[in-house]
């Protein structure tokens, strides 16, 4: 599809739409690095006791990002509230799902998981899986993009949710339970996830995995054009798929037919161990990935493709 082509369609179909700078740059400039201190701070402390699924740190991290949908005016997903509550073999656990409506029956959902590892073996005297790059970084990303999204103060063409999910670590269970239980999954028009976004490979610290599905090669450009216009501080590879699965939430998606945008900062020598705190994550980088992404949602909202 030319660009010229996908250009004239957006006019046609989506005639309301203002690509004004000035909105977007509204809601770009609230991405900032000192909330991304505090969300992954937060969230990667030893309070909240590596936030397994089910247990009391689990809860206490769901707490505290319904505080931030709430004091932003994000409204819950479900009349209900923001968690989905559901359980697997006697684990209690909760989804948290937020919305800022659209003008069409149309969705783009956004989302990472919130759970890590608990409590577990000592490794050198310390017990606490605190998960800052897996995953209190994704988390912190889904965060600000739901602010700045918010902060436009414009209605986009495609409503965004914003989904936390729990039990990833127990087997991509909040995300598949959303998926199976979702009455209107054939209008989601995009999904796109993050999964350890603070980090990267020892030897190539700016690296980023920039997964999305082959067939919509817009996903590419995009990023490749604010790349240029932007001089973001990390470096995609640009991972063209068929289906994205891998092993983060983004698969149930992909194996139902959903386009799929995945930012994924790849492993480090303190994955899945205590040593994942928050004083390690590259805070320059982990922002840039936000706002590209930032941008990228919005296209996600307002574009054809």
């Amino acid at each position: 599809m030319s660009r010229i082509f996908v250009a004239l369609a957006t006019l046609i179909l989506f005639p309301s739409v203002v690509f004004s700078q000035k909105y977007m740059d509204r809601g770009y400039r609230t991405i900032q690095s000192a909330d991304a201190r505090l969300f992954v701070g937060v969230l990667a402390s030893d309070s909240l006791q590596g936030r397994e699924a089910g247990e009391a740190g689990g809860r206490m991290a769901a707490t505290y990002i319904v505080s931030l949908l709430d004091e932003w005016g994000i409204e819950p997903l479900s009349d209900d509230g923001y968690l989905q509550p559901f359980a697997v073999d006697g684990c209690d656990m909760n989804n948290i799902l937020a919305v800022i409506p659209g003008k069409r029956n149309e969705y783009v959902i956004v989302g990472a998981h919130y759970d890590h590892l608990g409590i577990g073996v000592a490794v050198d005297g310390d017990s606490c899986y605190n998960g800052a790059d897996d995953n209190a970084s994704g988390v912190s990303a889904v965060l600000q993009i739901a602010r700045a999204v918010k902060k436009t103060r414009r209605t986009p063409q495609r409503g965004i949710i914003f989904a936390f999910w729990d039990g990833e670590e127990k087997g991509l269970l909040g995300s598949r339970h959303f998926v199976e239980n979702c009455s209107f999954l054939s209008d989601v028009s995009a999904y796109m996830n993050f999964d350890m976004a603070g980090r990267g490979p020892v030897d190539n610290p700016k690296h980023l995995t920039y997964f999305y599905t082959a067939s919509h090669p817009l996903f590419g450009d995009w990023l490749k054009e604010d790349m240029e216009a932007r001089l973001f501080s990390f470096i995609p590879d640009y991972r063209a798929w068929d289906k994205p699965t891998g092993g983060s939430d983004n698969a149930w998606f992909a194996k139902n037919g959903i386009p799929i945008v995945w930012y994924h900062t790849e492993g480090h020598p303190d994955y899945h161990r205590p040593s994942d705190t928050a004083d390690k994550i590259d805070y320059e980088k982990l922002i840039d990935i936000t706002r590209a992404a930032f941008l990228c949602v919005w296209r996600l909202a307002n574009e054809v493709y």
